[in-house]
């Protein structure tokens, strides 16, 4: 008899520690599944939904390699990956974000970074910025085939679900850009504001620097902003100490440089977009560690 009971008591415990591990903490009841490239609630999980990606891009000609559909972005968004070199026309592919409605945010351009008359897979990079945060939670990033034919037949897009950061997580910061419509006698040092979304940062004048370098969008361009700096100009140091900021250029940023009104221009371009910052009250710009004579006319 008792060891019946005990064979009994046994059963019991077995099933119980089988039930625990299947729906207790350690059961994967109650959690989040990754279903077509969507976090899908399985049960009643006491976390949040994950912020990370659920499933990766990738299709015969195109493949994505620094995000996966539905994960929290962050701005400016930095798109990477891979598509055949069909899918470019002079090395180059429109990207789009698009609110949950369908509405166009942004449109950016992915360039090749290797050779792209191939028909193998070159790796791309293209970048978004945005002026405001929409207002929907999320949307649709669209990666499009150059079409030069404009023949239907020849169109091609991926498309993948994202979701936007909450509004804590980001900051607008200012950029200034010559403006042929605002200015159109050029008057050299007058310059003028854009906003951009960025994610918060304690390097935030370093990044309003990175995205000046960057140069206007596609839809500033369209209401006459210009930059009178040369592209591909990189930050080799920047410094805020006393109010200064001490901001060091390579060589490019004199590069086929002439004219003094070019050089004023590129002065108040960097100067303005620095000094928006409360902590910088004057700039010293140099290249290459040199302050004395550089942006000469």
């Amino acid at each position: 008899m008792k060891k019946t009971i005990l064979i009994l008591i046994l059963a019991i415990f077995v099933l119980g520690l089988i039930l625990f591990l299947r729906f207790g903490i350690g059961g994967d009841e109650d959690t989040w599944i990754c279903s077509q490239g969507k976090w899908v609630k399985h049960g009643a999980p006491l976390a949040s939904e994950p912020a990370k990606g659920c499933g990766k891009i990738e299709t015969e000609n195109v493949k994505i390699d620094n995000l996966e559909s539905d994960q929290i972005i962050s701005f400016p968004l930095i798109i990477e990956g891979q598509a055949r070199g069909s899918w470019y026309f002079e090395a180059s592919f429109p990207v789009k974000l698009l609110d949950k409605d369908g509405k166009e945010l942004a449109v950016a351009i992915a360039q090749a970074q290797a050779d792209w008359m191939t028909t193998d897979f070159v790796p791309f990079k293209a970048v978004i910025e945005l002026s405001s945060l929409p207002e929907s939670s999320g949307g649709t990033l669209v990666l499009q085939k150059d079409n030069p034919s404009g023949l239907p037949e020849n169109d091609e897009k991926i498309a993948m679900s994202i979701r936007f950061p909450e509004p804590e997580t980001i900051t607008t910061i200012k950029i200034f850009f010559n403006n042929s419509n605002l200015d159109p006698e050029f008057s050299c040092n007058k310059v003028f504001p854009v906003e951009r979304v960025i994610s918060k940062t304690q390097a935030v004048a370093r990044k309003a620097l990175e995205l000046l370098l960057s140069g206007p969008t596609f839809k500033e361009q369209g209401q006459g902003f210009f930059t009178s700096i040369n592209s591909g100009v990189k930050i080799q140091k920047l410094v805020i100490e006393n109010e200064i900021a001490q901001v060091d250029f390579d060589e490019q940023m004199e590069f086929q440089m002439g004219g003094s009104c070019r050089v004023s221009a590129i002065r108040s371009q960097i100067t303005e977009t620095l000094k928006q910052f409360p902590t910088v009250k004057s700039v010293v710009i140099s290249v290459n560690g040199r302050t004395e004579d550089i942006l000469q006319p």
